[in-house]
């Protein structure tokens, strides 16, 4: 439904009414969730800094019957981040659900690697999602319910050759929600964790690696709306990969190295 037509759907549902936040809205995952809630019934508050592109976005979304607003903010500016949070508030209502989506991915050799573009990376991926976090969490709690969404990677779980930002970053930002997770046990907000293999987005698109088991975005943006739905705390996909991957977890770090050297996935 993402890519195509759809309409407002009349049957009411999870989504219905249901205030959603999500960063990175304006392109790829982020902008694919916006468009499948938004034909769910949920009202959207869309971050990103390309305020065009959520501009363009929002109006389509209004066309068709549905109720978003955009707002450009940079998610390693915690201070714009509760701003805009405010005003999603302000405008929607209470939010009920935080899908922080915003990130950026790096490729390269350790030898080549750009420290200030390593940090920008994790800045992005780790801190703009603990600043989503710090901006709609203290209301959560006070009404005793929400849910948090961390799209993250199946890189989170063992480094990967030439993305060592990249890895470092979504492992860090996997370790986080989980934390997040077990602090708000029994306050009624719930956190759940995604975990994607390769996607055609504008993050992937233009590589000339092969990407084994690589997803259509609608087919991952079902997976995602799924987990959410069903409170998953921690969900892995596609499962060919994600099994691989977890596989690894178990290697000794010899055999590990070995595989991974020879099966990289970027230039």
């Amino acid at each position: 439904m993402t890519n195509g037509e759809w309409k407002m759907t009349n049957k009411p549902g999870f989504w219905t009414n249901k205030a959603v936040m999500i960063t990175g809205a304006s392109s790829g995952i982020g902008k694919g969730l916006a468009t499948e809630l938004a034909a769910r019934g949920a009202k959207l508050g869309l971050l990103a800094r390309r305020q065009n592109l959520l501009e363009e976005i929002v109006n389509a979304i209004r066309v068709r019957g549905g109720k978003a607003t955009a707002f450009a903010a940079d998610v390693r500016d915690a201070d714009a981040m509760k701003a805009a949070a405010g005003q999603i508030r302000a405008e929607l209502g209470p939010i009920d659900i935080l899908i922080a989506n915003a990130g950026v991915g790096t490729s390269g050799h350790i030898a080549q690697l750009d420290p200030i573009h390593a940090a920008n990376v994790l800045s992005i991926n780790v801190l703009g999602a603990a600043n989503s976090v710090a901006a709609v969490v203290p209301q959560m709690i006070e009404r005793g319910q929400g849910q948090l969404v961390a799209i993250s990677s199946l890189a989170a779980y063992r480094g990967l050759p030439l993305s060592a930002a990249y890895c470092a970053s979504k492992a860090a930002m996997s370790a986080y929600f989980e934390s997040v997770r077990i602090d708000l046990r029994g306050t009624g907000v719930r956190v759940t964790v995604i975990h994607p293999g390769f996607i055609k987005t504008p993050l992937t698109a233009g590589r000339e690696k092969h990407m084994p088991y690589l997803m259509e975005l609608d087919d991952a943006v079902a997976k995602i709306v799924s987990a959410i739905e069903k409170g998953k705390k921690s969900v892995a996909f596609p499962w060919q990969l994600a099994t691989v991957v977890r596989a690894g977890l178990w290697m000794p770090a010899s055999m590990y190295d070995w595989l991974a050297a020879r099966n990289s996935f970027r230039e």
